[in-house]
């Protein structure tokens, strides 16, 4: 397959994908329904230039993590995703690795959840997709590369989060992390990434190699967050971790019960978004 052929894939699904439909505004005057250059950028986490470079056959042969990211971001179907790899001379992932393709029925389920903070994770709790609801509140994870992207290690190895934990809390939190990211490598044990961050993790983190040292074992479980937004202050919201079994994926939503002051501070940040309002009047 050519680089050419390629080009041409990424333009035609990029041209049927409607920018609402993922979450960007639709306004000002456009020659095409479909996403910009830029726009397909600012979702897979890719620069525009290397998109362009792409499309017009000038780069061939992005890594495996440029095409899943391409997949996610296009929307593809199974067979799509499959095309696309062998586009780029690849194989897809298979059953021992861990899977990072959100289908179709579990994006159409993240489009009726515009109002709420949504992520995606994959089962060793690296972010796949946040909608901009979870940016808003969360902040804005379109920046992080490689292993800043996977819960554990942003965790364990102190990178900023607006989460604030009691020490109770932090404990909890920190085992079941663990814990399910040791039932994860246990199910995909050959997966050398995985592999290369647990050892990055072991070294890097007394904390967690003490944890993992100890052989816990279990699941993440449901639970409340409190959350110091930089525009909102403090909210405490409840944290749901929905799985979806078949392609062991980690579906993260945040909510308010309706009528409290975490629901009205959680309606004010999705209209500031990710726009930072220091030093305005």
């Amino acid at each position: 397959m050519t680089a050419t052929e390629l080009g041409r894939a990424l333009r035609r699904w990029r041209d049927r994908v409607a920018p609402e439909a993922a979450g960007l505004p639709s306004g000002g005057h456009r020659r095409a329904a479909g996403l910009r250059r830029e726009e397909l950028a600012l979702l897979a986490g890719i620069s525009a230039d290397y998109i362009t470079r792409l499309e017009q056959g000038r780069a061939a042969n992005p890594s495996g993590q440029v095409v899943e990211a391409l997949a996610r971001a296009l929307r593809l179907s199974g067979d799509e995703r499959a095309y696309l790899y062998g586009l780029a001379e690849l194989v897809p992932p298979g059953p021992d690795m861990v899977p990072g393709f959100i289908t179709p029925s579990v994006q159409r389920l993240l489009d009726r959840l515009v109002d709420t903070p949504v992520a995606v994770s994959d089962a060793a709790m690296t972010l796949l997709l946040a909608n901009p609801m979870y940016a808003a509140l969360m902040g804005d994870p379109s920046g992080l590369r490689g292993f800043e992207r996977n819960g554990v290690w942003r965790n364990f190895l102190g990178l900023p989060s607006r989460v604030r934990h009691t020490p109770e809390e932090w404990n909890a939190f920190q085992v079941g992390m663990v814990s399910e990211l040791r039932t994860t490598a246990a199910r995909y044990p050959t997966d050398r990434q995985l592999r290369r961050l647990i050892a990055e993790l072991r070294v890097k983190s007394e904390r967690f190699a003490q944890l993992w040292d100890a052989g816990v074992v279990g699941r993440l479980a449901a639970s409340r967050k409190t959350v110091e937004h930089p525009q909102v202050g403090v909210l405490t919201l409840d944290c749901d971790l929905l799985r979806v079994e078949e392609n062991d994926l980690h579906i993260l939503v945040y909510s308010a019960e309706p009528g409290t002051e975490a629901a009205e501070k959680l309606d004010l940040i999705s209209v500031i978004g990710t726009q930072n309002l220091a030093g305005k009047v």
